[in-house]
């Protein structure tokens, strides 16, 4: 009890602070669930967070971070682990794999340089241009290899391809 009611005035002296900055802010009492998997020593892992509205943000974490979405019920967010899962075991059997984690892992890395960029710096808008191409030339390359790879999963279709 004692811990929880520290817990509890650090979220509070938080609270104040980012009020201080201009925020609203609503403490959520949520559970927080972590989840593993060991998949032939690739490990796999999830969180998702239980809010006492009843909602399920869930987000992978492991082999790369990738927030997926809220979700309405406990059964959305198993299914959806369920289906990566099966995905995942079928890409460690993969001979890419490595690539892959790679590929987003750098993908995930541009991100944050690119939001650094134009966080910190004031950007030209030419350059803005040229990575926009440049991002269009890797949104061509997906589709184009999409196009010329066998598809291996059937159970759900792509979300974003």
């Amino acid at each position: 009890m004692r811990k929880y009611r520290y817990v509890k005035s650090e979220a509070s002296q938080h609270d104040m602070k980012l009020v201080q900055l201009g925020a609203k802010v609503e403490q959520i009492n949520s559970k927080m669930c972590y989840v593993k998997f060991d998949i032939e020593g690739f490990e796999l892992a999830y969180v998702y967070n239980i809010n006492k509205k009843g909602k399920y943000f869930l987000e992978r974490i492991k082999p790369y971070p990738l927030p997926m979405r809220e979700f309405k019920s406990e059964s959305d967010v198993i299914n959806i682990i369920k289906i990566d899962l099966e995905q995942f075991k079928n890409a460690v059997n993969s001979r890419n794999i490595d690539a892959f984690v790679t590929i987003s892992t750098e993908l995930n890395r541009t991100i944050k340089q690119f939001e650094d960029l134009f966080l910190y710096y004031n950007v030209p808008k030419i350059e803005t241009q040229i990575i926009m191409g440049k991002i269009s030339e890797i949104q061509k390359e997906i589709a184009n290899t999409k196009e010329n790879s066998e598809r291996v999963y059937f159970t759900k279709d792509p979300d974003n391809l």
